[in-house]
């Protein structure tokens, strides 16, 4: 049993013995609501249908009596105003209409003077069915992840809840604070909760504060396994993210944007080392110290070869990038390699992953996924390399078991570093990728051997839960596997397994707006961290996970997934394509990106992404201007741009969609993904600065047709917001009479 603060313990008696002043009481899906009143604090007490409770503090008042001015009730919620020596506090509670307990309070503060709080306490009490229940928090906040609490209360068995704490709320209290939101949202049961950040920087007088702004969602059932806490979690996090505000989101030209960073691509000599006759990416501009990788190349590659079926172009760079794959070819482990193997000698050794035959595990198989796709596409010499290294890839694979480490030798399969850090493992996730590889193997040659081995190395990712994340795209990787392994075998195993790796890279997402500090540059709204402990995101983990979830989505159009991955992965790619230009220099202040990074050099005249974004205060860029990210504007392009046949007008839309084909007179028929609750940008523009006629957006859904009407920007385009989860017919030069305006 856990201990606790003196402070938890005289509250939790006082709440406890109900000495505390009910000062509203409402009951909702048979879950009670009381607001209760303390000497300096102002409680939201929950208590389930079947018993027991737990509180939230909303107004506080330090050491000093919190006096009620007034209250007032309203349909779907209560407001109240406090006093006190610090200043005024203001309260609003409100809940859902619906069946689902979904509960929402802010906290506000407007200070009589200026004031510091050097320590704010945790603003979650336990009461339960007993004076000390147990329970177990399944994940909390890291860092600059979402500031929530997923926890349950077990014993007595009573329920479990979602606390969303809506960080972006806090801003400016952040701003004049000059402090961080990060790790904000934690603790150690049953002292768990939100914590204010305290700074030495004073709140202005007169001026308002948010400094609570939570939703709380509860249930009556406690997961049992891991399969049941990932998916309790999709989908209470989905049904809080439902009840998000969330910000708008803009569209930007990336046409425009894949033609500056195609240019410096092929033009600029950062982007470029040589070596003989032969032309290789860096992996960062500048880098001329660190060999090339085989990684690198290809991770440039498929986004370019997409964008190029996508527009029918011929691409030199496509050539010139392919041209050199077999070099990367290593005879001492018959298999492609990391590094350039007649470069690899000039290896610095000033990391442990940049020496002389170290592999990082999922190194090896991330060319090898990259290789599999070319092959699939009909490339002979990447299908060759892909066949003839795969007995490698295969043989590392049953040394360690399914469970592979973060670093070994090559020749001999030595281990040199077993975990990332002490008792966490290694990294879990490259089954997953592993697997992936296998299903590639399978599908190009129909081999049964490959099959079944994919299958034995993704059951190995039973039992690891909420610990499988290691590398965001890696994971994401094992979900796409996971689910076209349950596409093959109907094995729900698989399909459940696919949950856990998305519930894992759910909790790794930022949901919230971060407006203080560079973050108010730039727009952070679902954005997804690289590593479990990385303070940055990353611009080539996040291309590759929104190329993933794109894949999942399609692979899932006719299977029976959970509601709540549809909805949240499309809400991820539609966020990425609105914010992911922030990535790009020319879009940033220049006080915002780092003058010293870590590898290579900065130009902020390019069009390639900054290796890292960051939170708050911190400069972006610390790490480098990373060329391997650079596949981003051709990622997006080509998922998200459509032509229409015969007319010179495009079509977009930030959300994915699926069988797209054209029709009659000018129309584009189509299934728009998501959930039929939320909506997303439709955009129509003309490619021959004619103004656009007319047009038409019909969306069906089983029996329900809606009519939607675009409307002029402005700007000579026509923009609409559709409804997800139907299908779409646009047509074009055709009025609409009767619309139905979204």
């Amino acid at each position: 049993m856990n201990g606790y603060s003196p402070w938890y313990a005289a509250i939790h008696k006082t709440l406890s013995d109900a000495t505390a002043q009910t000062i509203y009481d409402h009951s909702l899906h048979g879950y009670s609501i009381q607001a209760q009143l303390t000497d300096h604090a102002l409680w939201l007490g929950v208590k389930w249908p079947d018993g027991g409770s737990i509180a939230v503090r909303t107004a506080y008042a330090p050491d000093v009596d919190l006096q009620l001015i007034k209250s007032e009730t309203f349909a779907g919620g209560v407001s109240f105003e406090f006093e006190s020596l610090i200043g005024q506090h203001f309260v609003q509670i409100k809940y859902e209409p619906g069946k689902i307990p979904v509960f929402h309070c802010t906290v506000s503060l407007v200070p009589s003077q200026p004031v510091t709080f050097p320590f704010w306490p945790r603003d979650l009490v336990m009461l339960g069915k007993s004076a000390h229940p147990n329970g177990r928090v399944h994940i909390s906040q890291k860092g600059h992840r979402s500031g929530l609490l997923f926890f349950s209360l077990t014993k007595p068995a009573t329920g479990s809840v979602l606390y969303f704490q809506h960080l972006g709320s806090l801003k400016d209290y952040n701003e004049d604070t000059h402090t961080e939101a990060s790790d904000a949202v934690g603790g150690q049961w049953p002292e768990i909760g939100f914590a204010l950040p305290s700074g030495d920087q004073p709140l202005q007088e007169g001026k308002a504060y948010v400094l609570s702004d939570v939703t709380l969602l509860f249930s009556e059932k406690i997961p049992k396994d891991e399969f049941e806490e990932a998916e309790q979690f999709l989908e209470m996090l989905s049904e809080v993210y439902y009840h998000l505000p969330k910000p708008e989101t803009t569209s930007h030209d990336w046409p425009e944007i894949l033609q500056k960073s195609l240019h410096n691509l092929q033009h600029n000599p950062g982007c470029w080392q040589q070596f003989g006759q032969k032309s290789f990416l860096n992996a960062y501009v500048s880098d001329y110290d660190t060999p090339p990788e085989t990684m690198v190349q290809l991770a440039v590659l498929l986004p370019i070869m997409d964008y190029a079926e996508w527009s029918r172009e011929q691409m030199p760079l496509v050539d010139a990038i392919k041209e050199n794959i077999t070099e990367f070819y290593d005879h001492n482990i018959a298999s492609v390699g990391r590094w350039l193997p007649s470069q690899e000698d000039r290896l610095n050794q000033a990391e442990e992953h940049k020496k002389k035959r170290v592999m990082d595990s999922w190194y090896l198989h991330h060319p090898m996924l990259n290789l599999g796709r070319l092959a699939a596409k009909g490339d002979k010499p990447a299908a060759e390399l892909f066949f003839r290294s795969l007995d490698f890839v295969i043989k590392v694979a049953r040394h360690f078991k399914y469970e592979w480490p973060v670093f070994y030798n090559l020749d001999t399969l030595e281990v040199i570093k077993a975990e990332t850090a002490p008792g966490e493992g290694g990294e879990k996730d490259v089954a997953g990728i592993y697997a992936h590889i296998l299903l590639q193997a399978y599908e190009i040659t129909g081999q049964q051997k490959y099959l079944t081995e994919a299958k034995r190395a993704a059951r190995s990712l039973n039992g690891k839960g909420f610990d499988l994340f290691y590398q965001a795209n890696n994971t994401a990787f094992s979900a796409k596997a996971l689910l076209k392994l349950y596409n093959l075998t109907g094995e729900k195993n698989f399909l459940r397994l696919s949950y856990i790796c998305l519930a894992n890279l759910m909790r790794n997402c930022a949901i919230w707006e971060c407006g203080y500090g560079n973050g108010k540059h730039i727009s952070t709204f679902f954005t997804l961290f690289p590593l479990d402990d990385a303070p940055y995101t990353a611009v080539y983990e996040e291309l590759e996970c929104f190329s993933a979830f794109h894949e999942y989505l399609f692979q899932a159009k006719d299977a029976d997934v959970l509601p709540s991955v549809r909805l949240l992965l499309a809400e991820y790619i539609r966020y990425l394509v609105h914010r992911s230009v922030y990535y790009y220099p020319p879009m940033l202040p220049p006080e915002m990106i780092s003058g010293g990074p870590k590898t290579g050099e900065v130009d902020t005249r390019l069009w390639i992404p900054l290796e890292d974004l960051q939170f708050g205060w911190n400069q972006s860029g610390t790490v480098g201007q990373e060329v391997y990210g650079s596949g981003l504007a051709f990622a997006v392009v080509p998922r998200h741009y459509f032509k229409f046949r015969d007319h010179d007008v495009m079509l977009f839309l930030d959300y994915p969609t699926a069988d797209h084909r054209h029709g009659a007179n000018g129309s584009m028929h189509f299934t728009v993904q998501g959930d039929e609750r939320l909506t997303c940008r439709l955009m129509l523009y003309s490619l021959n600065g004619k103004p656009l006629k007319p047009v038409k957006v019909t969306g069906k859904r089983g029996k329900q047709v809606t009519v939607y009407s675009p409307e002029a920007d402005g700007d000579g385009k026509l923009i609409v917001n559709i409804h997800g989860n139907q299908k779409i017919t646009v047509e074009l030069n055709k009025s609409v009479h009767h619309g139905k305006r979204s």
